[in-house]
């Protein structure tokens, strides 16, 4: 895996290209990120580098978190998160990570927390058909037979059933960045990410599996 940054979803507008075709894309806020951690085979027994990202006043975190990341020299940053990656011995403690590590066409993957849209039923959660709506259905929008009776006499794991929609940490593969802005940190991606504006997401290079 190649090194990735840590950044914060801006929204979402459009741009043009030469032909006038709009195109959709996501404005990211890409780092900076600092590195907090080099892990080596050596030491570690793998390779990898952790970063640090969204710095905030040190009575936001504990003594232990602010006693590591004061072994690089980095102030009090919110959120840590580790990439494993082949040379880390390359980088050294305290060094920033831009949105620059990026090109324009390059095709990354992109993780982040859904947004969160509560208690949801089969309609809208699993997409499901619904009932008659005439007058006299009371079948609305209900669920329907979750299984037999006396055999298995219960439900199986995994049904499709009402419940909790959103707020999982989810990935979105084979993204195109459109733009790279490195003087403000900021990149375009095109499409859609997850999350709400405001949202920490995590940024690396596209691990391609398939065609």
């Amino acid at each position: 895996m190649s090194v990735g940054i840590l950044g914060t979803k801006l929204g979402m507008t459009q741009i043009f290209d030469e032909a006038g075709v709009s195109i959709p894309v996501t404005v990211v806020q890409a780092g900076p990120c600092t590195v907090t951690q080099v892990k080596t085979k050596q030491t570690d027994g793998y390779s990898a580098i952790q970063v640090g990202y969204r710095e905030v006043k040190p009575k936001a975190l504990n003594k232990p978190l602010l006693g590591h990341l004061a072994k690089s020299d980095a102030p009090a940053l919110r959120h840590l998160r580790e990439y494993h990656i082949e040379n880390a011995s390359e980088y050294s403690l305290g060094q920033q990570i831009t949105a620059d590590i990026f090109s324009a066409g390059q095709i990354v993957d992109i993780s982040g927390k859904s947004i969160g849209r509560g208690f949801a039923g089969n309609q809208k959660r699993n997409n499901f058909g619904r009932g008659p709506m005439s007058h006299g259905s009371k079948n609305h929008r209900a669920p329907g037979s979750i299984g037999a009776g006396t055999t298995p006499g219960r439900v199986y794991p995994g049904k499709r059933m009402a419940g909790r929609l959103g707020g999982k940490r989810i990935t979105i593969r084979k993204l195109t960045v459109v733009r790279v802005d490195p003087e403000r940190n900021l990149l375009l991606i095109k499409g859609a990410i997850p999350g709400k504006p405001g949202a920490l997401i995590s940024i690396i290079p596209a691990k391609k599996v398939g065609n």
